[in-house]
């Protein structure tokens, strides 16, 4: 049997192979998973139930590198596994449901993370089957009921409801169930030292907040609106929320924004923020985004990649609307015109892409996908548009999809076809400008800003008028506009209005001053130095810089001033802050080995990327290289994330063209692991 079944694998003389959703439906997967975090490994028992549809001899699990241990089947099913694949052989008969059971073991290089006592996964689309055997196929849907091992005083977050916690000697056992199925990309976990608040949703869906223990007083900026967004999205979307219960993990150095793993999205801490931070840097668009895809993309899937927009237009537009409900509809005419204009420029550039091409960008997907739902909605009417999606979604749920399947159902209510939209939304790679702002200039707002926008390059003298009774009332935008416009005006009619704008107490207005008028006019001095107290880190940062470089004789006052404060969760003030300490002649001398100490620390694998980022950037201009940051660099250059990685690896190559920080990197080697000298070597020799 063993003989016929490699002669099998690599001659592919059956159906299976390139067939095989025709061939089977997998149809539920029982898992028991243990991480280990000092092996960086991950062992599991899995049970896996499937309906053969036609007769076949074999059948195939994605399984990347993954070592089979002991496997069990009543049916005596075969189980092998190759590099990329787990494969069941038998004389398989149709419409007959089996089951086999198997233990594994696996070292995946991607998937699964371990970062700073923190377990995570993230499957995007395909690599789920780097951890638990499954499909790298969007198409065949199962029911993933899993069982996670860790620690005791570690939090599990996994898709579904949570049954029980057994406790087994140092570990606990949490078992999960999912009711319904969805596809291998969606399945995760994450482990970590996490608490939770559990709010309730007006249709009575438990939704289950995480945060790190010394984050609980970031918690509600963090969640801000969470639950208005659930709401507002059940009510808009017209089609009840489609699983059990919602949980929102933020995760140490994660690889996006969000991911809408099926009933647990994960999200990047960087949105971990106070109610300063949330100025600038909040989770409600994510939020939003990521809550959208539990309809769009988990509950119906695109077929192929090809449909990708079904899945990010969707949650963008949807995302879109709910900032609209609590932002307001200036903020929402104003994010959708910032999204034409950015189309816009990649077509006249030449570089538009069609809606339905695999192969487009994510702009594409997620904002000219958008684009194209809102025109849509404006064409056929709001009441056919919702109809229409409720209909799909009720239609194909647990199922995939194409954009046919969309566009078929808006057909059907709307009662005519829609020859004109899919014509210039869908299969035209030039985004339709025109028709965008057609419709942009129904907004009052959007009116009022086309105004003063189009004074840009007109001399102040010709406008100042226009400028001044933009900022008698300054909205956000337009008032942002008009201090732009002031940049490199003389200061002789400037100053008025800069001092207009100050008085207007809008943060974004005074963000906007902080961020264009870079060298201070003494004139100014006063109403500049209270942007330090504006509740805004972005401005608190850009305000900090210019006044210590505009006043040299009050550093020493910024500084005190400034003094503490952190900023976002890349601690973006802090290090800016310690970088112009260690700049200002004899300020706090006693102080400056701690000073450079901590900058140095911020370097380490203790830090999230963002953190690292910073620090490394201001080694580099301090020139602070020494054995300690040089062995976080080595460690940041082989970073799961893939622009921290690169830019580590751009510093650490410009410094092994010093012979001297070569030469010390030589001798570091002998306090590296092996697959970190393994790598210093290739880089020595590149």
């Amino acid at each position: 049997m063993r003989i016929f079944f490699f002669i099998l694998l690599f001659s592919l003389t059956t159906n299976c192979f390139s067939q095989q959703l025709e061939t089977v439906d997998f149809i539920r997967v029982e898992a028991l998973i243990r991480p280990n975090y000092s092996e960086k490994k991950v062992s599991a028992n899995a049970t896996y139930s499937f309906k053969i549809l036609q007769k076949c001899d074999s059948i195939f699990l994605d399984a990347i590198n993954i070592k089979l241990l002991n496997t069990y089947s009543e049916d005596k099913i075969e189980i092998h596994s190759n590099k990329n694949k787990v494969w069941l052989v038998s004389n398989f008969k149709a419409n007959k449901t089996y089951s086999v059971s198997f233990s594994y073991e696996a070292f995946p290089k991607r998937a699964l993370y371990f970062t700073n006592n923190q377990i995570w996964t993230q499957g995007q689309g395909k690599y789920t089957s780097n951890w638990l055997p499954s499909l790298d196929d969007m198409n065949d849907k199962i029911e993933f009921d899993l069982s996670i091992l860790a620690s005791v005083d570690m939090t599990v977050i996994t898709n579904g409801r949570l049954n029980a916690i057994t406790k087994l000697d140092s570990l606990k056992n949490w078992n999960f169930d999912m009711e319904k199925p969805m596809s291998s990309y969606l399945v995760a976990f994450a482990i970590g030292d996490f608490k939770k608040n559990t709010v309730t949703s007006a249709s009575g869906v438990p939704i289950e907040l995480y945060y790190r223990p010394q984050d609980s007083l970031k918690f509600e900026p963090t969640y801000r609106y969470t639950k208005k967004i659930f709401n507002f999205l059940e009510a808009e979307i017209g089609i009840p929320f489609p699983w059990q219960n919602y949980k929102q993990v933020p995760v140490h150095d994660f690889l996006y924004a969000g991911m809408e793993n099926t009933t647990a999205t994960f999200f990047s801490e960087a949105f971990v923020v106070d109610s300063i931070g949330f100025s600038d840097r909040n989770y409600v668009n994510v939020n939003a985004h990521e809550l959208a895809h539990q309809w769009f993309g988990n509950l119906v899937t695109e077929t192929e990649g090809t449909h990708h927009w079904l899945h990010e237009g969707f949650a963008t537009y949807y995302a879109h609307l709910a900032e609209k409900e609590i932002f307001g509809d200036d903020y929402y005419y104003w994010k959708m015109f910032q999204s034409a204009e950015q189309l816009r420029a990649l077509s006249n550039e030449g570089k538009g892409e069609v809606l339905v091409n695999s192969k487009a960008s994510s702009l594409t997907f997620y904002e000219k996908g958008a684009w194209a739902l809102y025109i849509l909605n404006e064409i056929v009417g709001e009441e056919v548009f919702k109809k229409a999606v409720k209909n799909y979604l009720e239609k194909h749920q647990f199922k995939n999809v194409s954009t046919d399947d969309f566009i078929t159902e808006v057909e059907k209510v709307y009662g005519r076809e829609l020859t004109d939209f899919k014509k210039d939304w869908l299969y035209q790679s030039a985004f339709k400008a025109e028709q965008a702002y057609q419709s942009l200039i129904k907004s009052p707002f959007i009116n009022e800003y086309f105004k003063i926008s189009v004074l840009r390059g007109t001399s102040l003298t010709l406008k100042i008028d226009e400028l001044e009774r933009a900022l008698v009332f300054p909205n956000d935008f337009i008032g942002q506009e008009v201090v732009y416009q002031l940049e490199g005006a003389p200061l002789l009619l400037s100053a008025p209005l800069y001092k207009k704008a100050f008085l207007s107490n809008n943060l974004y207005v005074r963000q906007a001053i902080a961020l264009s008028l870079v060298k201070v006019p003494e004139e100014l001095k006063f109403e500049y130095e209270t942007l330090l107290r504006d509740e805004s880190y972005v401005t608190q940062e850009a305000a900090m810089g210019n006044l210590w470089v505009s006043f040299p004789e009050d550093k020493t006052k910024y500084l005190d001033l400034m003094d503490g404060v952190e900023g976002f969760q890349d601690k973006n003030i802090r290090q800016f802050w310690l970088f112009l300490a260690l700049l200002t002649e004899n300020y706090k001398p006693e102080k400056r080995v701690d000073f450079i100490n901590e900058i140095k620390q911020y370097s380490s694998s203790n830090f999230g990327h963002s953190v690292r980022e910073i620090s490394f950037e201001y080694t580099g201009y301090l020139n602070m290289w020494d054995d300690e940051t040089l062995l976080n660099l080595v460690n940041a250059s082989q970073h799961h994330y893939w622009r921290f990685q690169k830019s580590s690896r751009e510093i650490l190559k410009r410094l092994l063209e010093d012979e001297n920080y070569r030469e010390q990197l030589i001798l570091l080697r002998k306090d590296l692991d092996t697959t970190s000298d393994n790598f210093l070597e290739r880089m020595l020799n590149e």
